[in-house]
């Protein structure tokens, strides 16, 4: 079955870290568009990074050197390295996956141009 499955959120003081995966089930990371979002209640769902087949990762501006995406093929897994966390990054954070590569990432809100989605981690941050 063709899946994504997230893990490692969690509660953290302010300035904390945490590291969150995305495991692959039936495709390959390494040869499809990878993305991070998230989203709190009432709030849009807004892409956090994402990294088309091949190329270097994006980031959103608030998480610029805080945040740091990475694909461990062997593992078929995705990373997402949060450092240095705030309160306002509290939010259920998605992995998203175009297997097409047709980069999906056109706008910084959640689509459905990404054709899989994990179903969530929550990151909670204390001040």
């Amino acid at each position: 079955e063709v899946q994504l499955v997230e893990s490692g959120g969690g509660s953290v003081q302010a300035g904390g870290s945490l590291r969150l995966s995305c495991t692959a089930s039936d495709f390959s990371v390494a040869t499809s568009d990878m993305g991070w979002y998230r989203q709190a209640p009432g709030k849009q769902c807004e892409r956090v990074s994402m990294a088309y087949s091949g190329e270097s990762p994006t980031y959103r501006d608030s998480v610029k050197g805080r945040f740091i995406l990475s694909l461990d093929k062997a593992e078929n897994t995705v990373y997402l390295q949060l450092n240095n966390l705030k309160p306002e990054d509290t939010d259920v954070y998605y992995c998203a996956a175009d297997i097409n590569m047709g980069r999906p990432g056109s706008n910084n809100f959640c689509s459905t141009a990404w054709n899989i989605w994990g179903k969530g981690t929550q990151v909670t941050v204390s001040s």
